[in-house]
């Protein structure tokens, strides 16, 4: 409950912030595009990367505040690590799911009588640059043996397993043959801001989201769940976890020409359904960790 009364909606906190964000007059950036400095968000104390929904909305918030670390936790976390957040600092908010029995309406003789749902939770949370008494050193994260992204990039897509045919003019998944048409890499030339390699893996990455979707990998449906919407759901699903390969794999992703296509769509749903986007953080975030295990085909 909130001081006044009425019952605070993380969902629909979450979903105005992320439609806010989308829905900017005279631009079709995707906020989640900001270069190669947003690395994944981690807990401070876990040292757990967070995912889904929760991405997104870090972020968000790094970029409104210009955070430069991706370090957060809660107020208790960071009391926990002898660190004080600065009186005045504004708090982030996050979810969490909490497990909560209830009785089974349903149940019967030998029956368990009660049952268990996931309810949704909000969390506050603290960046790394809010609080005194961080020092450096605590924050810095094992980076692993140093490589060239791009070389990094080409090992992971090989690891998928997935079949790449570099031709044509345009890029997508082709699910009747099971295939991932791209344009060959010399047509990328760029932009300002990303190399005409890190445009090519980063389109590819997309489409290795979609070839993830398929029936014999993550079997991922959303016409049920979305009806005459699920097209664009996808889209944004591809999207999202595009973006979150991105950011593990330090390549910076390139603006599409298509983005004002589908923040149209993107935006109907979101503000029609405030668990939506939710959603398609989850399967985003699902597709990305699966492919980085780089499952074969």
């Amino acid at each position: 409950m909130t001081r006044t009364g009425r019952t605070f909606d993380v969902h629909q906190e979450i979903t105005n912030r992320i439609v806010a964000a989308l829905d900017v007059p005279g631009t079709f950036k995707l906020p989640w595009i900001g270069g190669g400095t947003l690395k994944r968000p981690v807990n401070a104390t876990t040292r757990n990367p967070y995912n889904g929904v929760n991405i997104l909305s870090l972020w968000l918030a790094s970029l409104t505040c210009g955070h430069p670390s991706n370090l957060w936790g809660t107020y208790r976390q960071w009391a926990a690590l002898g660190c004080q957040v600065r009186k005045g600092e504004r708090s982030s908010l996050i979810v969490f799911y909490k497990k909560l029995a209830y009785a089974n309406p349903e149940a019967g003789d030998g029956d368990d009588d009660t049952v268990e749902r996931l309810m949704a939770r909000a969390s506050f949370v603290f960046n790394a640059a809010q609080v005194g008494g961080f020092t450096a050193e605590a924050e810095a994260l094992p980076e692993g043996p140093v490589f060239d992204p791009v070389q990094n990039a080409e090992a992971f897509v090989r690891a998928t397993g997935a079949t790449v045919h570099e031709t044509g003019d345009r890029a997508c998944y082709i699910p009747s043959s099971d295939l991932i048409q791209m344009p060959e890499r010399r047509r990328f030339t760029g932009t300002d801001t990303t190399t005409p390699a890190e445009g090519f893996y980063s389109t590819l990455f997309h489409e290795l989201v979609h070839w993830s979707g398929a029936k014999q990998r993550l079997n991922r449906d959303l016409n049920g769940r979305f009806g005459s919407s699920s097209y664009a759901m996808e889209e944004l699903v591809a999207e999202l976890g595009a973006a979150f390969l991105c950011s593990d794999l330090s390549i910076t992703q390139e603006p599409r020409a298509d983005h004002a296509h589908y923040i149209a769509s993107w935006l109907k749903v979101l503000k029609d359904d405030k668990k939506a986007v939710f959603t398609a953080a989850s399967k985003a975030s699902e597709a990305a960790n699966w492919l980085l295990v780089a499952h074969p085909g």
